[in-house]
């Protein structure tokens, strides 16, 4: 007789695959679109008005190992609290309806999922608009939707597929973002190019605070906010921990700048305030002047705006 050969498959064997597998599995594709989110948000950021926050590379590279079980965890805590809770609906609706489970019962109970998560979120906030609540709900329902089908699956080697799709997912938006930008499709923010005429004239902050630059070197101060500290930091001299304290004066100030934008400062000197440089953001259309409150990284800021009728 001719000897029988078994070969190695990775097709469905028709039983399922052992739990921890799957909710590995889960973590996975969770950890892989939370990348991609990351990704996304960064191209996104750099589209948006920001304040010039210098970034630290090497502390971001020292906190990997911490952020990577922190996200690990939370992945984890994500396929236990909504993955695996739309797996079992999505065999209970198969079941009760169709009388058998298919995978097109997936995003329907994803969607169902969300949206009670969502309506929650929405409820504990106070409220959201209609435009808000409907993308939060579509977000929602298709991330967990992914790692959800892969649950379902009865394949055991995916892991490795899984991983490299995902990591080629990763890098095709990295690059899409890049040729966004390249393209000019996307257009990166900087901040506006002032030069000292541009800043003759008076800023206010819009609650009675005013700086009015002159052309001769000279600035006023009226009822600036002198105070920078975030609102909820208590201190023996600040009991109130936001008390509004104002400063009024004359003095100097003067405009340096190089050749990048994000450079660009205004020292004031006012003998009655402590402040420090303020630093030039907005838009072409409508220039700020800005200071941080507290810390840079918490992008709290102190803003000044061209009073009306000023050009």
């Amino acid at each position: 007789m001719t000897p029988t050969r078994t070969v190695a498959t990775d097709r469905p064997t028709g039983g399922k695959r052992p739990w921890g597998l799957s909710l590995l599995l889960s973590i996975l594709a969770l950890l892989l679109e939370a990348v991609i989110a990351l990704v996304v948000s960064f191209y996104y950021g750099a589209t948006q008005e920001s304040p010039n926050v210098i970034g630290t590379p090497a502390l971001l590279v020292l906190a990997l190992p911490v952020i990577a079980v922190f996200a690990t965890v939370v992945a984890a805590a994500l396929s236990m609290g909504l993955v695996l809770p739309i797996v079992w609906l999505t065999g209970v609706l198969g079941r009760r309806v169709g009388g058998r489970e298919a995978w097109w019962w997936v995003p329907v109970a994803a969607g169902a999922v969300s949206l009670v998560v969502v309506g929650l979120a929405v409820a504990l906030s106070g409220g959201s608009g209609v435009g808000s609540f409907a993308l939060g709900w579509v977000l929602t329902s298709a991330a967990p939707a992914v790692p959800a089908l892969l649950w379902r699956s009865r394949r055991r080697r995916v892991f490795g597929p899984v991983l490299l799709w995902g990591v080629v997912a990763v890098v095709l938006t990295a690059v899409l973002g890049g040729v966004g930008f390249w393209t000019g499709l996307l257009k990166e923010y900087r901040p506006p190019a002032l030069t000292s005429a541009d800043l003759v004239g008076r800023w206010s902050d819009g609650n009675g605070g005013i700086l009015t630059f002159s052309a001769d070197g000279r600035v006023t101060a009226v009822d600036i906010d002198d105070d920078l500290t975030p609102y909820d930091d208590f201190t023996e001299d600040d009991p109130q921990g936001g008390e509004d304290d104002r400063c009024s004066g004359q003095g100097t100030w003067a405009y340096t700048s190089d050749p990048g934008r994000w450079s660009q400062e205004v020292s004031v000197t006012v003998d009655a305030c402590s402040f420090e440089n303020w630093y030039v953001g907005g838009t072409e259309g409508r220039p700020t002047l800005y200071q941080y409150i507290g810390d840079p990284d918490s992008w709290d800021l102190y803003e000044l705006t061209r009073a009306q009728g000023e050009t």
